[in-house]
C-alpha cells in the first residue's frame, strides 16, 4: 500500500515537471502577434550608419519560424504568451513611424506595456493613434530625430509611469492633457525645441519623482502647482527661458535631491523656503538674474554637496550658516556682487573640493584656513578686492590642491615661500600681485607638477630669466609673464631635447627687443602673445611653419616687414595653421604681403595703423584662400579700389583712413555674414548704397568723410544699429516715415546667453558672433556743414532703443517731433545749430535717462519742460532761443536773453568749452550705458567710429 502511494506521487511529480518544462512549447508566441511584429520591423530600414558602437541590431534574431517570445527585445506574458514588452533600442532602425503602422492598427499588440524605440534614427511625428496602446506603462523614444508636436491624445495613456522623449526635435507646447497621467513617475522632455509655458496641470502628476526639461525654449513663469509634486526628487529645468521669481511653494518638495535652474531668466530674490529642502544634495541656480543675498536658511541644507549660483547679481556677504554644510564639495559663486570678508574658519567645510568666487567684491585677507582642508582641489578668487600679503598659513601635508587662482586682487608685499609646499599644484595664478620689490622666483621651482603658471604684472624690480623658468618645469603648458621685465638671452646651454615644449606663451609688455630664438623649436606652440614690446626688424619666416600655431599677436612693436618666404602653402612640408594674426601699430611698409593668401585657416587679420601702401590683395586664384571673418586695415596708405572679390566669409571689414577710390563693389551683397562695414575717411565716390540693405546681418555702417553723393533713398536695414554717413555730399530731404523699417532700434531683444551678464558700456558693445573679441568705441565730434534736410521725421520716435542722438549742425526746420518722447532709453540729445522752431515737446521732460541735451542756436519758443533732467543742464544748452521761458530755464540761466550771438554763430571759446563738455559727458556715458548707439548727421559727423582689437 505504501509503495503504491509512493509510485503515484512519483508519477504526479514527473507529469508536473513535464508540464512545467513543456509550457514554453505549448504556449508559443501568438502567430498573429509574431506576424504583426515582423510587419512592424519591415516598415523600417536597418542601417549600419545608425548603429551604436557596432552593437548588432536586436532584430537579427527575429526569424519567421521561431518563437517570438525568445526574440531579442521581446518579452511575453508568462501565462498567456502575449507580447507585453517591445524593446528595439539600439537596433539601427531608420524611418518614419506612421499612424497606420501595424503597431497601432493591429489589435494583436494591444497588450504592450513597454515600448522602447530609443537610440535609433526614427524621424517624423508621433501619430495620435499611439493612444490605442492603452496598456502602456513605459514609453521611451529618446535619442532619435522625431519632430513636430506631442499629440494631446498621449494624455489618454492613463497607465503610463515612464515617459522619455529626450534628445529629439520636438517643438510646440507641452500638452496640458499630460496632466492626466496620474501614475507617471518619470517625465523627460529634455534636449528638444519645446516652447511656451509649463502647463499648470503638471501639478496633478502626484506620483512624479523625476521631471527633466533641460535644453528647450520653454518660457514664462513656473506654475506654483509644481509645489504639489510632493514625491519629486529631481527637478531639472536648466537651459530654457523661464522668467519670473522662483515660486515659494517649491519649498514644499521635501523629497527633492536635485534642483537645477541653470541658464534661464529667473529674477528676484532666492526664496528662503528652499532652505526647507532637507534632502537636497544638488542646487544649481547659475546664469540667471537673481538679486539679494543667499538666504541664511540654506544653512539647514545638511545634505547639500553641490551649490552653484554663478553669473547672477547676488550681493551681501557669504552667510556664515553655509559653514554648517559639512557635506559640501563644490561652492561656486562666480560673477556676482558678493562683498565683505571671507569667513576665517572655512576649514569646517571638511569635504570641500572646489571653492570658486571669481569676479566678486570680496575684501580682506586670504583665509589661511582654506589651505588646511585636505580635500580641497581648486581655489579661485580671481578679480576680487582681497588685500594684505600672500600668506598661506599651515599648509596641510596631505594637501590635494591642484588649482590656485588669486590673480587681479590687491595683494601687496612679498610672496611667502610657503607656497612651495603646494607640490601638487597644476595651475597657479598670482598675476597683478603688487610685490613692491624683489621676487625670488626659485620658490616656484619646487612645484614640479605645474602646467599653467600666470605671473603677469607683479610690479617687481627683478628681471625674470625666461630660460631659467622654462628649465624648472617639465610639464609646463602655459606661461604668462606679461608686464614684467623679462630677459630672453641664453645664460646656459639648452639642447633641443631638454627644452620644454609649451603651447601658450604670453610676454606682452616685457621690454624684449627681439623674437626669442627658442620659439623656432616650439612644435606645440598654439598661442604666442608678444605685443607691446620693443621688437624691431622683420617678422621671422619660420614663424609661419610652427606646426600648430593658431594665435599670434605682434601689435605695438616696431616691426618693419616680413621675411621673404619662398615656399609656403601646398608646396611646403607643413601647411600653416595660423587663424588669428594681429600686427597693428607697427612700422610695416610696402605692400600687404601676398603670403596672407596662403594661410588657409586665417580668420582674423589686423594690420591697422601701419604704413602699408598699394592695393588690397583679393586672394583670387589661390587654391586655398583664407576664410577671413575679420579684416582690419584701417589707417594705412592703401590705394586703388576695394577688390571686387573680397572674402565671402567676412563678418567685419574696416578699411577706414586710407586712400581708397572708386565705388563700393556691388559684390559686397554676396557677403551675407557681414555685420560691420567701415570705409570712413577715404575717397570713395558713389551714391548711397541702399543695396546693402540686402545684407540681413549688417549692424554697423560707417561711410563718413568720403565723396558719396545724391539723395538718401528710403530703405530697410533690419538689424542696423550704428550708421554714420556724415561728411559726404548727400542731398534731398528725409521723408516722415524714413525710420519705419529700422526695426533693430525698435525693441532690441537681449541675447539669452547674455542675460546674466552685467550691463556693458558702449565702448565694449560686441557686434559680431565670431570667437574673437572685437569691440566698438565712439568719440563725439560735432562741427557741421548745413544742408536742406527739411523736418526731423516723426518716425524717429519708433527707435525706442536709441541711446545717443545727434542731429546738430544741420539745417533741420520745423518743430521737434513730440514722438521723441517715446525714446525712453535716450541718454544724449543734441539738436543744436539748426533752424528748429516751435516748442520743446513737454514729453521730453519724462525721459528719465536723458543726462545730456543741447537745444542751443535754434528758433525755439515756449515753456521749457520741467523735470530734473532739464534743471541740471548748463545754460548754454538753451542759448540763442530767445522765446524760451519757464521755471526750469530760470533755474539754470540767470539771463539767457543776455546772449547776443546770432543763430548759427558761436564764439570760438564758447564752442570749444561746449565741445569739451560734450566729450567729457560721452566719455562718462561710455563707461555706464548698454545698448546701441545710433548716429545720423547729414552735415559733418555725429561720432567717429574707432574699432579696438583685443
Amino acid at each position: 500500500m505504501k509503495g503504491s502511494i509512493t509510485l503515484s506521487f512519483l508519477i504526479i511529480f514527473i507529469f508536473y515537471f513535464l508540464d512545467l518544462f513543456a509550457a514554453p512549447t505549448r504556449h508559443l508566441c501568438n502567430p498573429d502577434q509574431r506576424d504583426a511584429i515582423l510587419e512592424f520591423k519591415n516598415e523600417f530600414e536597418t542601417l549600419e550608419a545608425s548603429c551604436f558602437d557596432s552593437i548588432p541590431p536586436k532584430t537579427d534574431s527575429w526569424t519567421n519560424n521561431s518563437d517570438c517570445c525568445y526574440w531579442d527585445g521581446i518579452k511575453c506574458d508568462a501565462k498567456f504568451g502575449d507580447v507585453i514588452e517591445l524593446d528595439l533600442s539600439f537596433s539601427c532602425l531608420s524611418g518614419q513611424l506612421n499612424s497606420n503602422s501595424s503597431l497601432f492598427s493591429l489589435p494583436q499588440l494591444r497588450s504592450l506595456t513597454t515600448l522602447d524605440l530609443s537610440n535609433n534614427d526614427f524621424i517624423g511625428q508621433i501619430p495620435s493613434s499611439l493612444e490605442t496602446l492603452s496598456n502602456l506603462t513605459t514609453f521611451d523614444i529618446s535619442r532619435n530625430h522625431f519632430s513636430g508636436k506631442i499629440p494631446s491624445s498621449l494624455g489618454n495613456l492613463s497607465h503610463l509611469t515612464f515617459l522619455d522623449f529626450s534628445h529629439n526635435n520636438f517643438s510646440g507646447q507641452i500638452p496640458s492633457s499630460l496632466g492626466h497621467l496620474s501614475h507617471l513617475t518619470s517625465f523627460n522632455l529634455s534636449y528638444n525645441n519645446f516652447s511656451g509655458w509649463i502647463p499648470s496641470s503638471i501639478g496633478n502628476l502626484s506620483s512624479l519623482t523625476n521631471l527633466c526639461l533641460t535644453r528647450n525654449s520653454l518660457d514664462g513663469e513656473l506654475p506654483s502647482s509644481l509645489g504639489s509634486l510632493f514625491h519629486l526628487t529631481f527637478l531639472i529645468l536648466d537651459r530654457n527661458r523661464f522668467s519670473g521669481e522662483i515660486p515659494s511653494p517649491l519649498g514644499n518638495l521635501t523629497h527633492l535631491t536635485s534642483l537645477n535652474f541653470h541658464h534661464n531668466n529667473f529674477f528676484g530674490k532666492i526664496p528662503s523656503s528652499l532652505g526647507n529642502l532637507s534632502h537636497l544634495s544638488y542646487l544649481v541656480l547659475s546664469v540667471n538674474n537673481f538679486v539679494g543675498e543667499i538666504p541664511s536658511s540654506f544653512g539647514n541644507l545638511n545634505e547639500l554637496a553641490i551649490f552653484v549660483v554663478d553669473y547672477n547679481s547676488l550681493s551681501g556677504s557669504l552667510p556664515l550658516a553655509l559653514l554648517n554644510l559639512t557635506k559640501l564639495s563644490k561652492l561656486s559663486l562666480i560673477y556676482n556682487h558678493f562683498s565683505g570678508t571671507l569667513p576665517s574658519n572655512m576649514s569646517s567645510l571638511t569635504n570641500l573640493e572646489l571653492f570658486d568666487a571669481t569676479e566678486n567684491d570680496f575684501t580682506g585677507t586670504l583665509p589661511s584656513s582654506l589651505f588646511t582642508i585636505p580635500s580641497l582641489e581648486t581655489i579661485s578668487l580671481v578679480n576680487n578686492q582681497l588685500n594684505g600679503t600672500l600668506e598661506f598659513g599651515n599648509i596641510s601635508l596631505s594637501s590635494n590642491l591642484t588649482v590656485l587662482r588669486l590673480g587681479n586682487n590687491n595683494f601687496r608685499g612679498p610672496i611667502h615661500k610657503s607656497i612651495s609646499k603646494l607640490v601638487n599644484l597644476k595651475e597657479l595664478d598670482i598675476s597683478h600681485c603688487n610685490t613692491q620689490g624683489l621676487v625670488d622666483f626659485t620658490i616656484f621651482s619646487q612645484l614640479k607638477s605645474l602646467e599653467h603658471l600666470y605671473l603677469s604684472h607683479l610690479n617687481t624690480t627683478t628681471t625674470i630669466d625666461l630660460n631659467a623658468i622654462l628649465s624648472s618645469f617639465q610639464l609646463l603648458d602655459s606661461l604668462d609673464l606679461s608686464g614684467n621685465h623679462v630677459s630672453t638671452t641664453n645664460k646656459r646651454s639648452l639642447s633641443d631635447s631638454s627644452l620644454l615644449l609649451i603651447s601658450q606663451l604670453y610676454l606682452s609688455g616685457c621690454g624684449i627687443t627681439e623674437v626669442p630664438e627658442f620659439l623656432r623649436t616650439q612644435k606645440l606652440m598654439v598661442t604666442l602673445e608678444i605685443s607691446n614690446n620693443k621688437i624691431k626688424g622683420q617678422v621671422p619666416g619660420w614663424l609661419w611653419f610652427l606646426p600648430v600655431l593658431q594665435y599670434v599677436n605682434l601689435s605695438n612693436n616696431t616691426f618693419i616687414g616680413f621675411e621673404r618666404i619662398t615656399k609656403l602653402g601646398l608646396s611646403s612640408v607643413q601647411e600653416p595653421t595660423i587663424s588669428k594674426f594681429f600686427g597693428s601699430n607697427n612700422n610695416f611698409t610696402g605692400k600687404i604681403p601676398s603670403l596672407i593668401c596662403e594661410l588657409p585657416y586665417l580668420s582674423t587679420l589686423d594690420l591697422s595703423n601701419n604704413k602699408f601702401n598699394g592695393s588690397i590683395p583679393s586672394c583670387t586664384g589661390y587654391l586655398q584662400a583664407p576664410y577671413i571673418q575679420a579684416l582690419n586695415l584701417r589707417n594705412n596708405r592703401l590705394s586703388g579700389g576695394l577688390p571686387k572679390n573680397l572674402f565671402e566669409s567676412l563678418i567685419s571689414l574696416d578699411v577706414g583712413y586710407n586712400q581708397l577710390v572708386g565705388k563700393l563693389p556691388r559684390s559686397l551683397i554676396h557677403i551675407s555674414s557681414l555685420e560691420v562695414l567701415n570705409v570712413e575717411s577715404n575717397r570713395i565716390n558713389d551714391t548711397f548704397p541702399f543695396w546693402l540693405s540686402s545684407l540681413e546681418e549688417l549692424q554697423v555702417l560707417v561711410l563718413r568723410s568720403n565723396a558719396f553723393y545724391g539723395p538718401i533713398e528710403q530703405t530697410q536695414f533690419s538689424k542696423l544699429q550704428i550708421i554714420d554717413i556724415s561728411g559726404n555730399q548727400f542731398n534731398g530731404t528725409l521723408p516722415p516715415n524714413f525710420f519705419v523699417n529700422w526695426t533693430a532700434m525698435f525693441s532690441l531683444e537681449r541675447n539669452e546667453d547674455q542675460s546674466n551678464v552685467e550691463t556693458m558700456p558702449l565702448s565694449e558693445s560686441k557686434y559680431m558672433s565670431t570667437d574673437y573679441y572685437y569691440f566698438v568705441s565712439m568719440v563725439l565730434i560735432y562741427k557741421g556743414v548745413e544742408m536742406e534736410l527739411g523736418k526731423i521725421p516723426n518716425s524717429i520716435g519708433l527707435l525706442k532703443e536709441l541711446h545717443v542722438l545727434n542731429l546738430s549742425n544741420n539745417a533741420f526746420t520745423g518743430h521737434i517731433p513730440s514722438s521723441m518722447g517715446n525714446l525712453t532709453a535716450l541718454e544724449s540729445l543734441d539738436v543744436s545749430q539748426n533752424k528748429l522752431s516751435g516748442e520743446i515737446p513737454q514729453e521730453l521732460g519724462k525721459l528719465s535717462y536723458l543726462a545730456y541735451m543741447n537745444f542751443s542756436h535754434n528758433q525755439l519758443v515756449g515753456l521749457l519742460p520741467g523735470g530734473t533732467q532739464f534743471q541740471t543742464q548748463n545754460c548754454s544748452s538753451f542759448a540763442d532761443n530767445q522765446g524760451l521761458f519757464g521755471p526750469s530755464l530760470e533755474k539754470v540761466c540767470e539771463d539767457i536773453h543776455a546772449k547776443t550771438s546770432q543763430p548759427g554763430e558761436m564764439p570760438e571759446q564758447e564752442e570749444e568749452e561746449e565741445e569739451e563738455e560734450v566729450l567729457n559727458w560721452i566719455a562718462a556715458a561710455i563707461g555706464s550705458i548698454l545698448g546701441t548707439a545710433f548716429g545720423l548727421t547729414f552735415g559733418y559727423i555725429l561720432f567717429s567710429y574707432k574699432p579696438d582689437w583685443f
